[in-house]
């Protein structure tokens, strides 16, 4: 079996992670909707269902009844297996969330349009781009218990010898076993030149002293929201010059990129403060010839090493409200309550001959999640050392 993991559009609107759920809102005269929750109910010890159903509860332990899961959710419950056939009667207009049961969606093949599903599917999306207090505090937690994961990765980490990425992967895992769910997506432990990899998530190498570790990972909780952070760590405890003046670009960076995250701001300026400033290190360092920045940055020269995007939503999703309309996301405004990360960095491959030799191999990200405030924003994640200074500090201490 795979793990499985609900639909995130389900769990906002219901709080429920059941396996084989279905939500159904049914308008009502008065106005608004009914919602029922479609679920299974306990396995029937007395027709033998108990002992043949080998996804019931004799193999995956015991469910809550309809009647609990009824007190649970503060909706009407029935049989989910009654679903399709009531669905088969439905008359139009109605909209479904397709893609998620293949029986499901061929039950309400005649009474959908393919326009309306998507519309339908858009503004679920949407609705969860400002969190409310709830959310805001799951997601609080889950940068603490990130925080402490990554300590247990400090903590861990040989000074004398290499450490596998594997065992950096599993001692982060422990600790979101432990203060959540699961992680929020697959944990990149890059060591060495697997940093300049964005999604190195193989973990199979080392972290040896004098290489950095990019540690990028996050604590899903049991709300299922997730934290998305990011350091880069000396794995000896000490910067070289080199690597220290590598980070305090994209650290500059990071700061440009969060000075600019308030409300009333375009969702993309945090985006080009932070790529902006990547540039001008990037020219300084003559790694252009003789263009200057203004020049750089209008080409998209820069994007050679910096590779990606500077953030994005997050909440139920890592990357949240995917799905959004542009107008809204993207080319949008930021509001009070949304969340995103800033994570800007530079990748200097191995084998990238434009470069210095120093910079070979190097590759550095710095990853927060803000949460846009009335008045400007707030780092979630401030728990965890973003200077270089105060990195090398925290690990002696830690160690």
């Amino acid at each position: 079996d795979y793990p499985f993991r609900p639909c995130s559009d389900y769990v906002y609107l219901t709080g429920d992670q059941s396996q084989e759920a279905a939500l159904v809102l049914e308008p009502v005269a008065e106005g608004g909707h009914r919602a029922v929750a479609y679920l299974l109910p306990r396995s029937n010890r007395e027709n033998g269902e108990f002992w043949n159903d080998y996804h019931g509860e004799l193999w995956d332990g015991r469910r809550n009844s309809l009647t609990e899961n009824e007190q649970l959710l503060g909706l009407p419950c029935a049989d989910v297996r009654t679903l399709t056939g009531k669905l088969a009667e439905a008359t139009g207009p109605v909209r479904l969330l397709r893609g998620h049961d293949a029986t499901v969606d061929h039950a309400l093949h005649t009474a959908v349009t393919v326009q309306a599903d998507e519309e339908f599917r858009v503004f679920l999306s949407e609705m969860r781009l400002v969190k409310d207090d709830f959310e805001i505090a799951d997601l609080r937690f889950a940068c603490e218990a990130t925080a402490r994961g990554f300590e247990d990765v400090v903590r861990i980490l040989g000074t004398d010898q290499p450490t596998l990425e594997r065992a950096i992967e599993g001692t982060f895992f422990l600790r979101a076993r432990i203060e959540g769910n699961d992680v929020g997506y697959t944990s990149v432990c890059a060591a060495g030149p697997h940093a300049t990899t964005l999604h190195w998530i193989r973990n199979d190498g080392q972290a040896r002293p004098g290489d950095l570790l990019l540690l990028d990972a996050g604590v899903e909780t049991n709300n299922l929201y997730t934290a998305d952070i990011t350091r880069t760590l000396p794995v000896s405890g000490r910067f070289t010059p080199i690597q220290r003046k590598v980070y305090n670009a994209v650290l500059a960076a990071q700061d440009a990129g969060i000075a600019a995250v308030k409300p009333g701001a375009a969702f993309r300026d945090f985006h080009h403060a932070a790529q902006r400033t990547l540039a001008e290190h990037l020219v300084s360092w003559g790694l252009f010839g003789d263009r200057d920045a203004d020049e750089v940055y209008h080409l998209g020269l820069h994007r050679r090493f910096t590779l990606a995007g500077t953030g994005h939503m997050i909440g139920l999703d890592v990357h949240d409200c995917a799905l959004a309309r542009t107008d809204l996301y993207v080319d949008g405004t930021l509001e009070p309550g949304m969340v995103l990360t800033v994570e800007p960095g530079l990748y200097f491959q191995s084998d990238d001959l434009t470069v210095p030799e120093e910079y070979r191999g190097i590759g550095i990200r710095i990853e927060d999640d803000i949460l846009v405030t009335d008045n400007g924003n707030e780092n979630l994640s401030t728990t965890l050392p973003r200077t270089p200074d105060q990195v090398e500090t925290w690990m002696a201490t830690l160690r």
